[in-house]
């Protein structure tokens, strides 16, 4: 017979405890316990072992099984698609387009013959068509079901026989023989073991949202992140159209590519050219702005990075970054006071990716400093100047990597000449390199307008 106590369960690492602390005895997080039933029975019959040992020869790479999505940016996530048996999280904030990525994805392989089975917990079954009919996923192989008992899932999913499964989202899940709310850490770790359990012993695919916190990291327990071969962040500005799909954890392949993806009325598309659209609305000859040639993942790009340098009225001068790394703004403000003489310390000072981009690349370093010196003097740099390295705490450039492709990327865009360290080791046709020692010189060499 089952026995019920209550008990205190960290919501990072899983710790638990009868009496409620501020600080978890497991990982020493503050404020992570929270309350919870826990529901104990007679241990279960193990049974035999459902696997046997084989030489590592002989077992079969499920990775080389990757089933391409219909999407290519997703496919460049992925290392090429979905592998049979894998477990994916994605997460990103309310709103960003979660449901409307993943709908569309179970639609491209449900038109292309493959069994998919959407299982809503959040909008009712009406809310979901609807979408689908916008998106074009209406396919007689894509299956819907709006549940949230994890026993029916189960059952439909026992049903259907589907090749991909789509939770959306795993805090909705509930297990009745647990006491726990929906969401609660036993919740969500026990509905995501058996999904996990499921998908390896069948070869399912399964795509589990998950939702995030106000400080941007994935609500429920550690282990969520820790069970699954995949996770997925989906992010980007609402107000504008470009979403960015990064792997923070990929078992079947690297994690460092980056997919870009416009949102349209008709769903998401392809990014053809992400350079072009970073820099379709720059306008030239204007103070504080100047562009950075950046990798993210394996794919260039040249993004434009603005600041604006005020007089301020307040004790405290405002730092704001929007895109770029407030720490690293902080540290070129200090560099551009000490090393370069342009006093910043009883300024306003703003910075800003465009058109809703993230730069935490280190090469962004001078052209962010650029940017600054210009909206400093009033100078605007030429227009057909493009900027790359990273700036010591000595005002010093250094190198960075990929620069080859940075500089092939800027002379595709039509720039002709490029700031670069002096150490720059690197030939680009069509593209006059211009190689500085020094934070300072590259101001000096830069602030001249257009040629």
């Amino acid at each position: 017979m089952a026995r019920t106590k209550t008990v205190h369960r960290c919501t990072e690492c899983g710790w638990s405890s009868l009496k409620w602390a501020g600080r978890c005895g497991g990982c020493d997080e503050w404020n992570t316990l929270v309350e919870e039933l826990d529901v104990r029975g007679e241990s279960p019959s193990v049974g035999p072992p459902s696997s046997s040992p084989a030489r590592i020869a002989d077992v079969i790479d499920i990775s080389t099984a990757a089933r391409p999505t219909g999407l290519p940016e997703v496919d460049r996530v992925l290392g090429g698609g979905f592998v049979p048996g894998s477990v994916t999280l994605v997460g990103g904030e309310p709103g960003i387009g979660k449901s409307t990525l993943l709908l569309q994805l179970v639609g491209a392989t449900a038109a292309a013959g493959v069994t998919s089975l959407y299982v809503s917990g959040e909008e009712s079954a009406g809310q979901v068509r609807s979408r689908a009919d916008r998106l074009d996923a209406v396919q007689d192989a894509l299956w819907l079901v709006s549940e949230t008992a994890l026993p029916h899932i189960m059952t439909h999913i026992e049903k259907v026989q589907p090749k991909i499964v789509v939770i959306d989202s795993i805090q909705t899940l509930h297990d009745p023989n647990l006491g726990s709310a929906p969401g609660s850490v036993a919740q969500v770790r026990e509905c995501a073991n058996r999904l996990v359990t499921h998908a390896k012993a069948h070869g399912t695919t399964v795509l589990l949202v998950g939702h995030v916190t106000k400080e941007g990291t994935l609500a429920g327990p550690r282990v969520l992140e820790h069970v699954v071969d995949t996770v997925l962040e989906f992010d980007g500005d609402r107000h504008h159209g470009l979403r960015l799909l990064r792997a923070a954890k990929h078992r079947f392949g690297a994690a460092t590519e980056v997919g870009l993806l416009q949102m349209e009325q008709s769903g998401l598309v392809t990014v053809e050219d992400p350079s072009g659209l970073f820099l379709a609305d720059r306008v030239t000859g204007v103070s504080g702005s100047a562009v950075v040639a950046t990798v993210d993942g394996n794919r260039p790009l040249l993004i434009e990075v603005q600041a604006l340098v005020s007089e301020s009225h307040l004790s405290n001068p405002r730092r704001s970054a929007q895109g770029v790394d407030s720490g690293r703004l902080s540290m070129l403000l200090a560099v551009l006071e000490r090393r370069c003489g342009f006093p910043t310390g009883s300024s306003d000072v703003y910075a800003l990716a465009v058109g809703g981009a993230r730069v935490t690349d280190p090469g962004a370093d001078l052209p962010l400093a650029l940017a600054v010196t210009s909206s400093l003097t009033g100078e605007p740099l030429g227009d057909d100047v493009v900027a790359v390295g990273e700036v010591g705490l000595g005002g010093e450039l250094r190198h960075v990597s990929h620069l080859d492709r940075r500089l092939h990327e800027a002379a595709r865009m039509g720039f002709r000449r490029a700031i670069v360290p002096r150490g720059a080791d690197v030939e680009v046709d069509g593209l006059e390199l211009l190689r500085v020692p020094t934070l300072a010189a590259a101001i000096a060499i830069a602030a001249v307008g257009p040629r």
